[in-house]
C-alpha cells in the first residue's frame, strides 16, 4: 500500500536455488544452555537448527535413538490431541521415512522406554500456558508436555525439526538429549496473503497455511477483496463472483492465440473456505479475512453498479495502483456490506474481521451529490470524517455480532471507536499513535515488512520492488519500536508481514518472496530478544533451507547468492572482481569453467582476472555448498552489454521491476522501469571502435492507476513516426540524439524484440541516455539489454 500499494516468469518449476543436505554436526556451535533470562552459548554441543529460536535450551548427557515403527503415545483422552500426533507422524513419515506406532489415549506414565510421549494436561504446572511448551529428551524417550493443545501442537513443531537436521530417509534417528521450555514473545505472528490480484488455488493456501505452521506463525490475514478481484463466494449476492472474480488483463495477456478476451481470474466456494478455515484451525492458524472498503471496491461495484457513488458502471480493474472507486453512504449499501459480513461471519469464527479503510481518495465522494448531502444531513464536516462514521457503522455491527473490527492505520484519520484495533502499514508512526491513543495494534509497516519489495539486487530476482528488504532486514524488525513508551508498548498485539501479490503471478513467486523471509520474521516474533543472534539464525537456516526443498517449497537463496562487484581495467585487459553475499559466509570459487567444490580456492580477497575469464563462485558452510553456483563469462562482447537492472535510473522516481505479458506460456523477461520517467543511462559506455548499438525492448500496458500522482509522469520526446522510436543521446539526456531506432518492429512481436541502429564514431567513455518518444505514456516501452557493437562484428 503506497502509491502503487503492493509492488521469465518466475517458473513453478521449483526455487532458483539447489542447496546440499547439511547435517547438524557440521554447523558452527551455537547451541544455547539455560540461564534464569538470557541463553549463552557453549562449544560442548553442535547447533540445532530450530528456528524459531526457543526461549530456554537446556543440553543434557546421553542421545534418544527413534527406531522405525517406535510408538507415538498420546497421553491425554482428547481427540484434539491425538490429532495433533497423527498429523507430527504423517510430516516425520514424509520428510524422513520414520514412521511411527500412533497410540492415542495411552499411558504417558507407564514403560515408555523407546517412545514419544504426547502428553496434553492443563494442570500440568511445569509446562508454560497458552502456546507454551516442555520438550524433553532424554537417552529412554522423548516427551512433550502442554497444558493447551496450541502448545502441544507447537511442542510437536520443534521436535520435527529436531528430527529433521538432515532430510535424507533412514532407518533410525539419535537425538542430542536435552530440555526445552518455550513460549512466544508475542500474540500476533502473522503472514497477510493478496489473493485478489492473482488467485491461488486451495490447494496452494493449505500449503502456504503448512508452512506458516511450521515456523510457528499463527495469524493468516486474508487479503479477499479488491479492485483487480473479488474472491469469496457470497451466496446472497451472486454477481461478486460472476462478475467481480473475473478480469480481462491489460496488455498482450488479456487477448488469446485466436484474438480472444481472455478471461483471468478465480474464486473460493463457501465449502472450499470452510476446508480451509478448519485446515488452518488444526494447525493453530486463525485466518483474519479481509474486506476492504470503502475503498478499493471497484470488483464489487463492476458487479453491483449501485454500490458506487457517481452513478456509472466500471470494469473489474486490470490495472495496479491506487483506483478512486468508493462506495456510497445510502443506507442500503450499509445494508449490501452488513449481509456480506453475515455471511463472512459464518465462514470465519476469528474473533477479527479486516475492513480495510486504506487508500480511499475521496475524489468521487466529493464530486458526489448524493455523498454531499449525506454529509450534510449527518452534520460531518469533511470526507476523513465521513470515512470515520462509516467505518464507526461497521464497527458496531460487528461488535453486535461479537466480532472486533481491525483496519489499516488510515481509519484512524476520521475517529475510530476504541474497540477497533489498527494495523499499522504507512511505517511504524500510525501504530505508535494508535497505541497511544489506547487502540491495540498490529505491526505491519511498509517497507520494513513489505515482501514484494525485492530481497536482493540480483538481476534474477523475480518481479518487485527494487528497494531492498533483505533477510538481515527482516531479522532486525522491532515490534515495538523505541519511541513507544511502556503503556503503549502493551497494546501492540503483534506483528506481521505483508503479501501483496500484483507483482507475484505465480505460486512460485510468492513462496520465493515469503520464504526464508518469514522465518526471519518468526523468529523476531516469538523468541526473546536476548536470544536474537544472527549468525546463529544463518546457520540455522541452512537446514531449514533443506526442509523446504523436501516439501517442494521455492525458498529463495537470496541471501546465500554470490554477488559480484566488477571493475573492467580497460588498457590492460583484465577484471577486477568483488565476491560478496549477504550472510557474509564463506565463498569459494574457481576460474577453470567447473563448479567450485569444497577444495576450491577461498575467497579473501578482489580477483584479477585476464579477459576472457569463465568465473564460478558458490557460499560454502563448512565443506558443504549452500547456495547456487553463480556463473559469469567475462568476454570482450559480455563487458559491452549492460541488462536492464545494470542500467541507470534517469530519475528514478517509482521504480518496479515489472514482468512482460508476453509469451502466455515460458519464461518472461524482467524490466527495471520507473513509471513516472522510463528513461534509462548506459553510465561510461566505452565507444572507442564502436559503431552500432543493439537494445532488446518490450512492450507493456500503462496499467497503473496513480490517483494525485499521474502530475509527476514526465512527459516523453515527441515522435518522428506513427509508433515512436527509442532515442540514443550523447552524454546526458538533453545532449544530442546519435541514434534512432524505429519501433515498428516491435509492435508485431508481443514478446521482446532486439533493435539495431548505426553509431556515428566516437572515442573515450560517455554516458548514453536512452528514451523512447510517443504520445503519452501508454504503451510503457521498457529496455530488457543494451548491447555495443564493435565495428568488428
Amino acid at each position: 500500500m503506497s502509491p502503487i500499494r503492493n509492488s521469465s516468469a518466475f517458473q513453478a518449476a521449483g526455487p532458483r536455488t539447489t542447496f546440499v543436505r547439511a547435517a547438524f554436526t557440521l554447523l558452527v556451535p551455537l547451541i544455547l544452555v539455560a540461564c534464569t533470562t538470557t541463553p549463552t552459548r557453549t562449544p560442548d554441543h553442535p547447533a540445532l537448527s530450530l528456528i524459531p529460536q526457543p526461549a530456554r535450551i537446556e543440553p543434557r548427557p546421553g542421545t534418544f535413538h527413534l527406531r522405525q515403527g517406535a510408538p507415538l503415545i498420546v497421553a491425554s483422552h482428547n481427540a484434539e490431541a491425538a490429532a495433533i500426533a497423527r498429523r507430527f507422524a504423517d510430516l516425520l513419515a514424509s520428510t524422513r521415512g520414520i514412521h511411527l506406532d500412533v497410540r492415542p489415549f495411552g499411558d504417558g506414565d507407564g514403560d515408555v522406554r523407546d517412545a514419544i510421549v504426547f502428553s496434553l494436561d492443563a494442570n500440568d504446572t511445569l509446562a508454560p500456558a497458552g502456546e507454551g511448551y516442555e520438550l524433553l529428551v532424554d537417552t529412554q524417550h522423548m516427551r512433550i508436555n502442554a497444558r493447551e493443545a496450541h502448545g502441544l501442537f507447537y511442542g510437536g513443531v520443534t521436535l520435527w525439526q529436531l528430527l529433521t537436521q538432515e532430510t535424507t530417509p533412514v532407518a533410525s534417528i539419535d537425538v542430542p538429549a536435552l530440555r526445552i521450555v518455550d513460549e512466544p514473545r508475542l500474540a500476533w505472528r502473522g503472514a497477510m496473503l493478496d489473493s485478489s490480484r492473482h488467485f491461488q488455488p486451495p490447494e496452494f493456501v493449505k500449503r502456504f497455511i503448512d508452512q506458516l505452521a511450521l515456523l510457528k506463525l499463527n495469524t493468516f490475514h486474508w487479503h479477499l477483496t479488491d479492485d483487480q478481484g473479488w474472491r469469496i463466494e457470497i451466496r446472497r449476492y451472486p454477481r461478486l463472483t460472476e462478475v467481480g472474480a473475473w478480469r480481462r488483463p491489460a496488455g498482450a495477456a488479456g487477448t488469446d492465440a485466436n484474438g480472444q478476451p481472455v478471461r483471468y481470474g478465480g474464486f473460493y466456494t463457501q465449502d472450499q473456505i470452510r476446508d480451509i478455515v478448519r485446515y488452518a484451525a488444526e494447525r493453530n492458524i486463525t485466518i483474519v479475512p479481509e474486506i476492504d472498503m470503502p475503498g478499493h471496491m471497484q470488483a464489487a461495484i463492476a458487479a453491483y453498479p449501485e454500490l458506487g457513488s457517481i452513478g456509472d458502471k466500471p470494469v473489474v480493474s486490470p490495472d495496479w495502483g491506487v483506483h478512486s472507486y468508493l462506495l456510497n453512504t445510502d443506507d442500503a449499501t450499509f445494508t449490501f456490506m452488513q449481509n456480506v459480513l453475515d455471511e463472512i461471519m459464518q465462514l470465519f469464527p476469528g474473533a477479527y474481521i479486516h475492513v480495510g479503510g486504506d487508500e480511499a481518495i475521496k475524489d468521487q465522494w466529493k464530486a458526489s451529490p448524493r455523498v454531499q448531502a449525506r454529509m450534510h444531513e449527518l452534520g460531518i464536516a469533511d470526507e476523513d470524517h465521513l470515512q470515520g462514521w462509516f467505518i464507526a457503522r461497521l464497527q458496531k455491527y460487528l461488535a453486535a455480532h461479537g466480532r472486533k473490527l481491525i483496519g489499516w492505520d488510515e481509519t484512524l484519520e476520521g475517529g475510530l471507536p476504541p474497540d477497533a484495533t489498527v494495523m499499522s502499514w504507512r511505517g511504524a508512526q500510525g501504530g505508535i499513535d494508535a497505541a497511544r491513543a489506547g487502540h491495540d495494534v498490529v505491526m505491519a509497516p511498509s517497507p520494513d515488512l513489505y515482501l514484494d519489495h525485492l530481497q536482493s539486487d540480483a538481476a534474477d530476482e523475480p518481479s518487485g520492488r527494487p528497494d531492498l528488504r533483505t533477510l538481515a532486514d527482516i531479522y532486525a524488525f522491532q515490534p515495538a519500536p523505541a519511541s513507544m513508551d511502556a503503556a503503549a508498548t502493551k497494546h501492540v498485539l503483534g506483528a506481521q508481514a505483508n503479501l501483496w501479490t500484483e507483482h507475484m503471478r505465480t505460486t512460485a513467486m510468492v513462496e520465493h518472496a515469503a520464504f526464508p523471509r518469514l522465518a526471519a520474521l518468526a523468529e523476531a516474533l516469538w523468541s526473546p530478544p536476548p536470544g536474537h543472534d544472527w549468525p546463529g539464525f544463518v546457520a540455522r537456516l541452512v537446514p531449514q533451507m533443506e526442509r523446504w526443498r523436501a516439501l517442494g517449497i521455492a525458498a529463495a537463496d537470496s541471501a546465500f547468492e554470490v554477488r559480484f562487484a566488477e571493475d573492467h581495467d580497460r588498457e590492460h585487459g583484465r577484471m577486477r572482481i568483488t565476491l560478496s553475499n549477504q550472510v557474509a559466509l564463506p565463498i569459494r570459487y574457481i576460474t577453470d569453467g567447473r563448479e567450485p567444490t569444497a577444495t576450491s580456492p577461498l575467497y579473501r580477497e578482489a580477483l584479477q582476472l585476464p579477459v576472457p575469464a569463465a568465473l564460478r563462485a558458490a557460499t560454502f558452510l563448512g565443506d558443504h555448498r549452500v547456495g547456487a553456483v553463480q556463473a559469469r563469462d567475462y568476454t570482450p562482447d559480455s563487458l559491452l552489454r549492460r541488462s536492464s537492472d545494470a542500467l541507470k535510473q534517469c530519475s528514478g522516481k517509482l521504480t518496479l521491476r515489472l514482468e512482460h505479458d508476453a509469451p502466455a506460456s515460458g519464461p518472461r523477461a524482467f524490466f527495471d522501469v520507473d513509471l513516472f520517467d522510463p528513461c534509462w543511462i548506459y553510465e561510461r559506455a566505452p565507444l572507442d571502435g564502436i559503431d552500432a548499438i543493439a537494445v532488446a525492448v518490450g512492450r507493456l500496458p500503462y496499467n497503473f492507476q496513480l490517483a494525485h500522482d499521474t502530475e509527476n509522469i514526465v512527459p516523453r520526446p515527441a515522435p518522428a513516426s506513427a509508433h515512436g522510436e527509442l532515442l540514443v543521446k550523447l552524454d546526458s539526456c538533453a545532449g544530442a540524439t546519435i541514434a534512432t531506432l524505429p519501433l515498428d518492429p516491435a509492435l508485431a512481436n508481443p514478446a521482446v524484440t532486439t533493435l539495431h541502429a548505426r553509431l556515428p564514431p566516437h572515442t573515450g567513455a560517455h554516458d548514453l541516455c536512452l528514451v523512447f518518444s510517443g504520445r503519452g505514456h501508454d504503451p510503457l516501452w521498457a529496455i530488457d539489454s543494451v548491447q555495443l557493437v564493435p565495428a568488428s562484428r
